[in-house]
């Protein structure tokens, strides 16, 4: 049973599936240091892989598996790891769950033609989605591109089939040969830790967090889930993005306590039902255009955006030093926790990408490598809508205003000054514009580094000029 981002032994299609077949199964997960770097994947979400590896061993041992954990520089050398290790414990048979970026697809190809050729049957199974990509299509039987149709057709077809949570498999007889199994220790990794007491990885934690959202948080949650000071999030996302937790046991939790949701969608329950259909929906792209792995934009128009290029610039956005309240502490979240709240994703991303004009790609590749629930599917599937290059995305004519953004959603100021220290004495009345103050040159506080007013007519004259420029050139 081969692990990669479906780190549990419950609801594991491939791993019921291997115990199944067999009564003697070795689990195996391959360490790709160099991959993850090329990944731009964040050291505080290797670090999370990495405990949650300690327990799933656990986990694997009260059902006679022994887990194994074995490191190779990259996706390429991983086939041939793979083989090693199958023919030294003649094995037969390898499972896995699917993964639908481009990369990982062609690792499995390869894997999957080297171990045909020594005879070793490859089984990989759809486990990420509820829906598996290629099942929601359109009348002509073609992938969606716009999410409320594609969300109509996605409940349409849940409510025929209901996929339940399945169970943990039973326990199996362990064979001899596995008992030698040599494996790097899960826990000796030389990766930053991230917060353990807010990020905990043990099986009661995390489904007690999900219990806890559904029961306490879900009713509300579409008054609260925009506003940063307010715990109003299920912050799941970091156990989704690893498979420490299934979307379907999301989806039975959720039912449990709301089995009309479906039915209300003024409702906070149909609310977040909504962003787990927008987690699914990003999945069935990347599987039908593989571009949108390839760092491509969906709209083939918005390759000739004339994008500007500022090192400077862009290193005030990473280090939220914009002069601008919101972003600079969505920024600062981001950099000192590994997570950055949802609406604030929003809203510095359109900044970097509107207001500094600065590419997208770069401000995907900066998320991946801070964020401890980065993954390339909701990652450039949010980043190109900022940036109005994706499917059904933000049309490229609205353009967050930071100032009102923050005044909305933060009217107090109390995110603001928990992340931006040096406005923690500036009044309310000034706190999204501090340099209104009088008494702002005592600030240690930049003042904004653009314009919004202007920087908005500039990237909609830019993208304007994009659109004319394709159209005129068919």
């Amino acid at each position: 049973m081969w692990f990669r981002s479906d780190l549990r032994v419950v609801d594991n299609t491939a791993l019921i599936a291997s115990s199944r077949h067999c009564n003697s199964v070795l689990a195996v997960f391959v360490s790709t240091p160099m991959q993850w770097h090329e990944h731009h994947v964040a050291p505080i979400k290797i670090d999370l892989i990495h405990r949650r590896l300690v327990v799933l061993r656990q986990q694997l041992a009260k059902l006679n598996i022994p887990l194994t954990v074995v490191e190779v520089a990259d996706y390429e050398q991983t086939p041939q790891a793979i083989l090693e290790l199958v023919r030294l414990h003649n094995i037969k048979h390898v499972f896995c769950n699917k993964q639908y970026e481009w990369n990982e697809r062609q690792r499995d190809s390869l894997t999957a033609q080297l171990l045909k050729k020594h005879k070793i049957e490859f089984s990989a199974f759809d486990d990420e989605c509820i829906l598996a990509p290629g099942k929601v299509l359109t009348r002509k039987e073609e992938p969606f591109k716009v999410f409320t149709p594609f969300r109509r057709e996605w409940l349409n077809i849940y409510r025929m089939e209901m996929p339940k949570v399945m169970a943990i498999p039973a326990k199996l007889n362990r064979s001899e040969s596995l008992d030698t199994v040599f494996s790097k220790s899960c826990n000796q990794f030389t990766y930053p830790a991230c917060d353990s007491v807010r990020w905990p990885v043990d099986e009661e934690a995390i489904t007690q967090r999900l219990r806890t959202f559904c029961e306490e948080k879900v009713a509300v949650y579409h008054q609260k889930r925009d506003i940063p000071a307010v715990d109003g999030t299920s912050c799941l996302s970091p156990y989704l993005s690893i498979g420490a937790l299934s979307p379907r046991q999301c989806m039975a939790a959720l039912l449990a306590e709301f089995p009309l949701c479906f039915d209300e969608p003024e409702n906070g329950a149909f609310c977040w039902l909504n962003e787990i259909i927008w987690r699914e929906f990003y999945r069935h792209l990347i599987m039908a255009w593989p571009k949108l792995s390839r760092e491509q934009p969906f709209q083939n128009w918005t390759r000739h955006v004339v994008w500007q290029q500022s090192d400077s610039m862009l290193k005030a956005w990473q280090q939220g030093m914009t002069g601008y309240p919101i972003v600079d502490a969505a920024m600062r979240q981001l950099k000192e926790t590994g997570w950055m709240h949802n609406r604030l994703r929003m809203i510095t991303a359109s900044f970097l990408t509107k207001d500094l004009l600065i590419h997208w790609q770069f401000g995907e590749q900066w998320f991946m490598s801070q964020l401890i629930d980065g993954d390339l599917a909701s990652n450039n599937g949010g980043w190109q809508w900022a940036a109005s290059t994706g499917t059904d995305a933000q049309p490229y004519f609205r353009v967050f205003n930071p100032t009102i953004q923050g005044e909305r959603f933060d009217p107090d100021g109390s995110f603001i000054r928990t992340w931006v220290h040096e406005l923690k004495d500036v009044p309310d009345k000034y706190i999204h514009q501090p340099f209104l103050w009088n008494q702002a040159e005592s600030l240690n506080y930049p003042r904004p580094i653009v314009d919004h007013k202007s920087a908005r007519l500039r990237a909609i004259d830019v993208f304007k000029q994009a659109k004319s420029f394709m159209n005129n050139n068919l």
